[in-house]
Formats: structure tokens, C-alpha cells, sequence
């Protein structure tokens, strides 16, 4: 089935009348071995079932092939994902709705089925699946794809509030490919510079199978520029609810000046704001250059007394359902976020990063690195240190039985990407 929809998509040619020579074909793709070590304390839910250390062995394969020709273009990316290690295990363990690692992706909500779970047993999960699959028009002033592909909006550089479809997790350390959905987007490109754009996201409702439109979202952002700025308007309908939003980006003193504000129309607590601002400047510090950001995130959806028990959070309903569909990764209200790029060598990166919950006062200290060892290989790596008492966010949520918490120590990312 996933063959046939990709050597379908890559016939274009044929579809829209297309001669041979007219179509430029373009194949590569990204082969990456993982490595994550995470050290657990005594007071570790995970620890019954990893021991003191927890190890995760990953594999990660994505093919990509795209057809350009006579304005009309497609894409195609394969994945193929072998996972092994305690990580997998956590996933469907009680702390499996808020613990980020280890969950694997699926298509319960997304309209096409493209992903197949070979093995999901013990350590071990193998599934491969289509993240791209789409066929598009651009013209000189219109841009219109239909089919699975990712979409980016909003001027948040850690938290994303304004991109409302499959933003990247805040403490991701790999972001180069984004999940794709099933959408029709168009965008028109106006002679000033502004454009607009729109997108219907179609979904299933997850426990039914249905297609239903209140899992739907329909989106209009208008892009526009002033002489020294940019501004974003979002109109949009997002799981049935409204939802509006007002960011842009501008000169500050030699900085960028980056918001947005967020606000959605929720059933069941009315009006909620999220709100980001950032500043971020690049200079030189001996001899070096260096890329800094620090970042302030309101999410009114978090958490207000920082009380993360389980039947606080049950409580919390709005901030559950976008835990789960995979929205929101915060659950406190406060957060600043401060990091710097240190170009120590053009082909060796130094980034620390801070991700600081200012309600609990926990937070999560990263060092991350990128080295170019060769023209097609990437040797990525980071190093983690939680800070923060037992229930904190970063410090270790309560887990269901008394006295344990979903908690870990240092940890240990590394992860070799080659491309081809």
C-alpha cells in the first residue's frame, strides 16, 4: 500500500501531461543511530522497571523523493523507525500521556493510515511509514499543495503558541524534520511583499475512526510588511473551537524583536491566552560567533499552582487533550528559555540552552553540540541536567504511588545523522 501511493505520487508526469524531460526528480534522504542514557534517582517511578540507568538504541530512516516540472510539483518522504530500550516501555506505563520520550508516532487522527507498526512488544518497537505524501501547484503568485506535509507559522523561536499544527517539542534536540498531517494549504503571494495563507487540516476523531469536522482545523494567516517590521494575523477554527491570534517581528537596537498572542475560545474555560516575546541578537566574542535568544512563554492552559498530581491534571481537561494531540509540552503557566550558538569552529557548534518553569522554580539545563564531521555526516550531541525538587515539573512529577515521581537524572544524547 505505502509502495503504491509513492510511485503514484512520483507518476505525475503522466497525470498532469507532463513530458520526461520536463520533470526534474531529486532523491536523498537522512540515516541517523540514536543513543539517549538517563541516570534515575531512588525516587524514580522508572526505576522499578529500568534500574538505576536507562538506555534507548534508535534507528531512523527517512528516504525523500520529490518531482518538479511545468509549475507542478510532489513529494514523497518514507520512514522507516526501530526503537529499542526502556523508553519504550515507559510510553505505556501511567506516565506515557506526559512523558515525551518514547511515544510512537501514529495516524489515529490523521485522515490517511500511512503508518504500520511491525513490532511494538517489551523493549522494541519497528513501523515504517509515508510523513510526506503531497501534490502542489506554484505559480508566480499562488502556491497550492494538497496532501501530508508539515506547516510552520508564528514568531516563537523555543515556544510556539501561534503554530497550532504539530509544533516541535520546546526541548527537542533533533528538529530538521517536522511531523506532517494531511491538509489542503494554499497561499497567495501579493506584489508588496504581503501573502496569505490557509489551511484545512483534515483528522479523525481518534476513538471513533470517524472523519469529524470538530477535529478539523481550518486556518487564514495573513503575512504582512511594514518598512522596519512584519506583522501575522491568524484567523482559525481548531478542534471546534475559535481561536485568534497577532504576532510580528522588528528591529530593536541592533536585536529582533519577536511576539506573539495567542487566544482560543475553549468550551469548557472561555477565553485562554498564550503569549511569547523574544529578543535575540548576534555578535562576536572572541573572535567567535555567537547567536543568542532569551524567551518569555505564558501558557494559560498550564497548571496555575503547579500542583502536576494526577488528579490535578485530570482536573485540567484543556491542558490534557493538547498534551495529547501533541500542542502544548508545558505544564506550568511561566517560562523563560535563554540560549546561545557559540560557533567555536565553522564546523563545531556550542549551544546551552535553559528551559526555566518560574512558578515551581525547576528547570532544565541543556548543552547541546553540532559537529560536521564530513560533507554528509552529523554528529549531534547533548547533555540534560533536570534542576528542581520532587514535584516539580522538571524535577520529577508525582507518579501514582506514594513517595515516587516520574523523574530522571543527567542524561546522555548522541546521534549520528548521514545524509545522502
Amino acid at each position: 500500500m505505502i509502495v503504491r501511493l509513492v510511485m503514484l505520487v512520483l507518476g505525475l508526469g503522466s497525470a498532469v501531461g507532463a513530458s520526461a524531460d520536463q520533470l526534474n526528480y531529486d532523491l536523498g534522504g537522512r540515516s541517523s543511530l540514536q543513543y539517549l542514557g538517563q541516570l534515575l534517582p531512588d525516587n524514580s517511578a522508572l526505576r522499578q522497571s529500568a534500574g538505576a540507568t536507562a538506555n534507548d538504541l534508535n534507528f531512523s530512516g527517512r528516504l525523500t523523493a520529490s518531482a518538479v516540472g511545468n509549475g507542478w510539483n510532489a513529494q514523497a518522504d518514507y520512514q522507516l523507525l526501530a526503537l529499542h530500550g526502556d523508553s519504550v516501555e515507559f510510553s505505556r506505563g501511567p506516565g506515557g500521556a506526559v512523558l515525551p520520550a518514547g511515544r510512537l508516532p501514529d495516524d489515529r487522527r490523521r485522515w490517511f493510515d500511512l503508518t504500520h507498526v511491525m513490532r511494538d512488544s517489551d523493549e522494541t518497537a519497528v513501523l515504517h511509514r509515508l510523513d510526506r505524501l503531497y501534490l502542489g501547484y506554484t505559480g508566480d503568485t499562488l502556491v497550492l499543495r494538497a496532501g501530508r506535509q508539515a506547516l510552520s507559522w508564528g514568531n516563537g523561536l523555543v515556544f510556539a503558541p501561534m503554530d497550532i499544527v504539530n509544533p516541535f517539542d520546546p526541548t527537542a534536540i533533533d528538529k530538521e524534520y517536522k511531523t506532517g498531517d494531511d491538509m489542503v494549504y494554499g497561499q497567495f503571494l501579493r506584489d508588496n511583499g504581503d501573502d496569505m495563507q490557509a489551511a484545512v487540516v483534515v483528522r479523525r476523531d481518534p476513538l471513533s475512526g470517524d472523519v469529524e469536522s470538530d477535529q478539523f482545523t481550518y486556518a487564514l494567516k495573513y503575512h504582512g510588511m511594514l518598512q522596519d517590521a512584519e506583522f501575522d494575523f491568524l484567523l482559525a477554527r481548531n478542534y471546534g473551537e475559535g481561536l485568534f491570534a497577532l504576532g510580528g517581528n522588528r528591529e530593536f537596537g541592533g536585536a529582533v524583536w519577536r511576539a506573539d498572542a495567542v487566544a482560543a475560545d475553549t468550551a469548557i474555560d472561555g477565553l485562554v491566552w498564550q503569549f511569547v516575546t523574544s529578543l535575540s541578537y548576534s555578535w562576536e566574542w572572541g573572535g567567535k560567533n555567537v547567536s543568542g535568544v532569551a524567551e518569555y512563554f505564558y501558557n494559560g492552559f498550564g497548571q496555575p499552582d503547579s500542583c502536576y498530581s494526577g488528579a490535578c491534571l485530570a482536573a485540567n481537561t484543556e491542558l490534557l487533550n493538547r498534551l495529547s494531540r501533541g500542542e502544548l509540552f508545558s505544564l506550568g503557566r511561566h517560562y523563560i528559555a535563554a540560549s546561545a550558538a557559540i560557533e567555536l569552529t565553522p564546523l563545531f557548534v556550542l549551544t546551552p540552552s535553559l528551559f526555566w518553569n518560574l512558578r515551581d522554580g525547576s528547570a532544565l539545563l541543556q548543552v547541546n553540540t553540532r559537529h560536521d564531521l564530513a560533507e554528509n555526516l552529523v554528529l549531534l550531541g547533548s547533555i540534560g541536567l533536570p534542576l528542581g525538587p520532587a514535584g516539580s515539573e522538571f524535577g520529577g512529577i508525582p507518579a501514582p504511588a506514594p513517595g515516587l515521581y516520574f523523574s530522571n537524572d543527567l542524561s546522555v544524547f548522541l546521534q549520528l545523522n548521514w545524509y545522502y
